[in-house]
């Protein structure tokens, strides 16, 4: 009888803790973290060009536009993807369906010549975008 007595006080002394333990959540948080500091730069337009510098204002807008790039060699592309010239209205016409207040960037080399950069601004204004906009870098003062 004494045995049992011993067998039941020892059972109640291994109560399990009811404790969350969160260490692995911050871990798994402080990876994330890591991940996206690392990718957020990634996340820009990913066409390369040499955009000249200006000290005009920042436009400010809602939604995503459509960024229309020129290289130095004459390459044109929307968003990341290279198209040809005669592409260009058709393609527009197709992601922007239809809506014709979508804003439209066109972001030219420095080393383009600035007629082609004004005909591809001509091209887009004429098929009904109203919204067209250059791009370029900010002057460091």
């Amino acid at each position: 009888m004494y045995n049992n007595f011993a067998l039941r006080s020892s059972r109640k002394q291994k109560k399990s803790m009811s404790q969350i333990n969160v260490t692995p959540f911050v871990d798994v948080m402080l990876v994330l973290l890591i991940v996206f500091m690392i990718t957020a730069p990634l996340l820009t337009v990913g066409v390369s060009v040499d955009l000249p510098k200006t000290k005009a204002s920042q436009l400010n807008s809602k939604g995503d536009p459509i960024v229309i790039s020129i290289k130095q060699n004459g390459d044109l592309y929307i968003q990341e993807r290279i198209i040809d010239s005669l592409q260009l209205l058709p393609r527009l016409q197709a992601i922007s369906s239809g809506n014709k207040n979508l804003r439209v960037y066109v972001r030219g080399d420095k080393d383009v010549p600035y007629g082609i950069v004004l005909d591809t601004i001509a091209k887009i204004k004429r098929s009904g975008f109203k919204k067209v906009a250059l791009v370029a870098k900010l002057k460091e003062s």
